[in-house]
């Protein structure tokens, strides 16, 4: 009777084994197609950016003609441009506002800090298109109000404001201040409290501390936030064509090109744009990682130095 239920639970471990090993590999052909799914149309792109033809589905052979005619092309410099000041623009104010925030979040009391985070996971976790509409909808309530107070200031001599870059940078600041404020205050969970309280301890002022202590551990976490805050800010398309009024950046110059049909300049622009967000984040996650193990070794050294200097006072009283 035993040897037969051994050979039962015998059998069932080798079906469970069985069923376990087609679940694993169901699992990775799974996972195989669905980054097969996201990533074959991208090389595709990049492939047919290279096409000699001017067919978009004919490879006719290899060329780099595409990438010139489009930085020749005098509309999508002005666009490039555009892109270009409205992304620093906004990178400057998200990583300012972003890093202030953070920095006045660590003073406040826990649950105000708390309700506060929450906000801006939620600011992070919205659709860009909430974002851009509700951004639209505020700028051109405000500017109802306010352009008839500035035609009466000024006696008409002042042109009316509407929407276009300011209103990009605006929406662009407010989505990307989010992405800098989490990542600030993830690098301060990590940062060593104690040389802040040893720079204290020293009489330094706060503006000292903040600027020789407590900044130069921040940095990686603020340059990261900064470059990440470019990134979405180039690329972004949906949040833009809520707001740009007239003004056109590179992927709302995409956008209408694809309308009037797809040409291998067009494959060229998103590899382009595709290369410089890749460059972008990679960037930022190598200072990122390197300012973290530095601030670490930092820290490990400071308290190694500080050990014996405490120590000494201890032994003198025995």
């Amino acid at each position: 009777m035993s040897s037969t239920t051994a050979l039962i639970d015998l059998e069932a471990g080798r079906r469970a084994a069985r069923f376990e090993r087609l679940g694993e590999r169901l699992t990775r052909a799974y996972t195989v197609l669905v980054y097969a799914f996201l990533f074959l149309p991208i090389l595709i792109v990049v492939i047919y950016s290279f096409n000699a033809g001017r067919h978009v589905t004919e490879l006719t052979g290899f060329s780099t003609q595409w990438y010139a005619s489009a930085w020749s092309d005098r509309f999508l410099m002005k666009a490039l441009r555009t892109s270009l000041s409205i992304a620093a623009i906004s990178a400057v104010l998200a990583t300012l506002m972003g890093t202030a925030s953070a920095l006045a979040m660590d003073r406040l009391r826990p649950r105000v800090s708390s309700f506060i985070e929450l906000m801006t996971y939620v600011a992070i976790i919205v659709p860009g298109i909430v974002i851009g509409i509700a951004t639209l909808i505020f700028v051109v309530t405000a500017l109802d109000w306010l352009n008839p107070w500035l035609a009466y200031v000024s006696g008409g001599a002042m042109a009316p404001l509407g929407l276009g870059a300011a209103s990009i940078i605006a929406a662009h600041t407010l989505f990307t201040m989010a992405i800098v404020n989490v990542l600030v205050r993830t690098r301060m969970r990590g940062m060593d409290r104690t040389l802040i309280e040893a720079s204290e301890d020293l009489f330094a002022t706060p503006w000292r501390t903040f600027v020789q202590v407590t900044l130069p551990q921040l940095m990686p976490a603020v340059v990261s936030g900064a470059l990440l805050a470019f990134t979405f800010s180039f690329d972004d398309f949906i949040i833009a064509f809520f707001t740009s009024g007239q003004d056109q950046t590179v992927p709302i110059y995409l956008f209408a090109s694809i309308r009037r049909g797809v040409n291998p300049q067009v494959n060229a622009i998103a590899t382009v744009l595709l290369t410089v967000t890749i460059l972008a984040m990679v960037v930022a996650g190598l200072v990122y990682r390197r300012g973290r193990r530095r601030a670490t070794t930092a820290a490990t050294a400071a308290r190694a130095a500080a050990a014996p200097a405490a120590a000494a006072p201890a032994g003198r009283r025995r």
